[in-house]
Protein backbone atom coordinates (compact mmCIF):
# COMPACT_ATOMS: atom_id res chain seq x y z
CA UNK A 1 0.00 0.00 0.00
CA UNK A 2 1.25 3.48 -0.86
CA UNK A 3 2.46 5.94 1.77
CA UNK A 4 2.03 9.70 1.45
CA UNK A 5 4.47 12.32 2.80
CA UNK A 6 5.18 16.02 2.37
CA UNK A 7 8.06 17.15 0.13
CA UNK A 8 9.20 20.77 0.48
CA UNK A 9 11.41 22.76 -1.90
CA UNK A 10 13.53 25.65 -0.66
CA UNK A 11 15.29 28.66 -2.17
CA UNK A 12 18.77 27.51 -1.13
CA UNK A 13 18.20 27.10 2.61
CA UNK A 14 17.01 23.48 2.74
CA UNK A 15 19.95 22.41 4.91
CA UNK A 16 19.23 25.14 7.47
CA UNK A 17 15.54 24.26 7.50
CA UNK A 18 16.14 20.54 8.00
CA UNK A 19 18.74 21.07 10.71
CA UNK A 20 16.06 23.14 12.47
CA UNK A 21 13.38 20.45 11.97
CA UNK A 22 15.83 17.81 13.22
CA UNK A 23 16.44 19.88 16.38
CA UNK A 24 12.69 19.98 17.01
CA UNK A 25 11.63 16.44 16.00
CA UNK A 26 14.88 14.65 16.87
CA UNK A 27 16.16 11.63 14.99
CA UNK A 28 18.67 11.38 12.17
CA UNK A 29 18.47 12.01 8.45
CA UNK A 30 17.61 8.80 6.63
CA UNK A 31 19.11 10.25 3.49
CA UNK A 32 21.02 13.40 2.55
CA UNK A 33 22.40 13.95 -0.95
CA UNK A 34 23.78 17.04 -2.66
CA UNK A 35 23.55 18.03 -6.31
CA UNK A 36 27.31 17.45 -6.73
CA UNK A 37 26.67 13.72 -6.08
CA UNK A 38 24.43 13.46 -9.15
CA UNK A 39 26.00 12.06 -12.30
CA UNK A 40 25.99 14.80 -14.94
CA UNK A 41 27.74 15.63 -18.17
CA UNK A 42 27.17 19.34 -17.54
CA UNK A 43 29.38 21.05 -14.97
CA UNK A 44 27.66 22.92 -12.14
CA UNK A 45 29.05 25.62 -9.89
CA UNK A 46 30.38 24.71 -6.46
CA UNK A 47 27.56 26.73 -4.89
CA UNK A 48 24.89 24.80 -6.82
CA UNK A 49 26.67 21.50 -6.20
CA UNK A 50 26.60 21.98 -2.42
CA UNK A 51 22.85 22.51 -2.35
CA UNK A 52 20.61 19.71 -1.10
CA UNK A 53 19.27 17.43 -3.85
CA UNK A 54 17.28 15.29 -1.37
CA UNK A 55 16.96 14.98 2.39
CA UNK A 56 14.65 12.75 4.43
CA UNK A 57 13.89 13.06 8.16
CA UNK A 58 11.67 10.44 9.78
CA UNK A 59 9.10 12.17 11.95
CA UNK A 60 7.23 9.06 13.07
CA UNK A 61 6.85 5.40 12.14
CA UNK A 62 4.56 6.39 9.26
CA UNK A 63 5.80 9.87 8.31
CA UNK A 64 8.94 11.16 6.61
CA UNK A 65 9.49 14.87 5.96
CA UNK A 66 11.47 15.31 2.75
CA UNK A 67 12.93 18.27 0.93
CA UNK A 68 15.43 19.76 -1.50
CA UNK A 69 16.80 23.04 -2.74
CA UNK A 70 15.10 24.24 -5.89
CA UNK A 71 17.96 25.02 -8.23
CA UNK A 72 17.52 26.95 -11.48
CA UNK A 73 19.95 24.43 -12.97
CA UNK A 74 17.51 21.58 -12.26
CA UNK A 75 14.00 22.98 -12.57
CA UNK A 76 11.64 25.90 -12.15
CA UNK A 77 12.29 28.53 -9.49
CA UNK A 78 10.86 27.93 -6.03
CA UNK A 79 7.91 30.17 -5.21
CA UNK A 80 5.54 30.11 -2.26
CA UNK A 81 2.63 28.01 -3.49
CA UNK A 82 4.64 25.68 -5.73
CA UNK A 83 7.18 24.67 -3.10
CA UNK A 84 5.28 21.73 -1.58
CA UNK A 85 4.48 18.41 -3.24
CA UNK A 86 2.77 15.24 -2.11
CA UNK A 87 5.23 12.36 -2.29
CA UNK A 88 3.76 8.88 -2.81
CA UNK A 89 5.98 5.84 -2.15
CA UNK A 90 4.62 2.59 -3.53
CA UNK A 91 5.19 -1.09 -2.89
CA UNK A 92 5.59 -2.08 -6.55
CA UNK A 93 6.38 -0.79 -10.03
CA UNK A 94 2.82 -1.61 -11.07
CA UNK A 95 1.34 0.46 -8.24
CA UNK A 96 3.66 3.37 -9.10
CA UNK A 97 2.61 3.26 -12.77
CA UNK A 98 -1.09 2.99 -11.92
CA UNK A 99 -1.01 5.92 -9.48
CA UNK A 100 1.22 8.06 -11.70
CA UNK A 101 -0.97 7.52 -14.77
CA UNK A 102 -4.21 8.01 -12.87
CA UNK A 103 -3.25 11.10 -10.88
CA UNK A 104 -1.45 12.83 -13.75
CA UNK A 105 -4.38 12.41 -16.19
CA UNK A 106 -5.32 15.86 -17.46
CA UNK A 107 -2.35 17.45 -15.70
CA UNK A 108 1.21 18.37 -16.64
CA UNK A 109 3.98 15.75 -16.38
CA UNK A 110 7.18 17.50 -15.25
CA UNK A 111 9.38 14.38 -15.07
CA UNK A 112 8.11 11.16 -16.69
CA UNK A 113 8.02 8.04 -14.53
CA UNK A 114 11.32 6.31 -15.25
CA UNK A 115 14.23 4.50 -13.59
CA UNK A 116 16.69 6.84 -11.88
CA UNK A 117 20.36 6.81 -10.96
CA UNK A 118 19.43 6.52 -7.25
CA UNK A 119 17.74 3.15 -7.72
CA UNK A 120 14.08 4.09 -7.98
CA UNK A 121 11.27 4.33 -10.46
CA UNK A 122 10.29 8.00 -10.07
CA UNK A 123 8.28 10.76 -11.72
CA UNK A 124 6.76 14.17 -10.98
CA UNK A 125 3.68 16.00 -12.23
CA UNK A 126 1.17 18.70 -11.45
CA UNK A 127 -2.36 17.33 -11.46
CA UNK A 128 -5.31 18.98 -13.19
CA UNK A 129 -6.11 20.81 -9.94
CA UNK A 130 -2.65 22.42 -9.65
CA UNK A 131 -1.32 20.06 -6.94
CA UNK A 132 2.32 18.93 -7.27
CA UNK A 133 2.96 15.18 -6.90
CA UNK A 134 5.96 12.84 -6.82
CA UNK A 135 5.46 9.10 -7.28
CA UNK A 136 8.17 6.55 -6.71
CA UNK A 137 9.06 2.96 -6.11
CA UNK A 138 12.37 2.24 -4.37
CA UNK A 139 13.94 -0.94 -5.80
CA UNK A 140 16.00 -1.52 -2.66
CA UNK A 141 13.02 -1.60 -0.28
CA UNK A 142 12.66 -5.35 -0.73
CA UNK A 143 16.23 -5.83 0.53
CA UNK A 144 15.55 -4.16 3.89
Amino acid sequence: MATVNAYINYKGNCEDAFLFYKSVFGGDFEHLARFNEMPSEDPISEEEGNKIMHVALRISKETVLMGSDASPAFGPPCEIGNNIAISVSTDSEEEAKTLFDGLSAGGQVNMPLDKTFWGALFGMFTDKFGVNWMVGYDYEQNNM
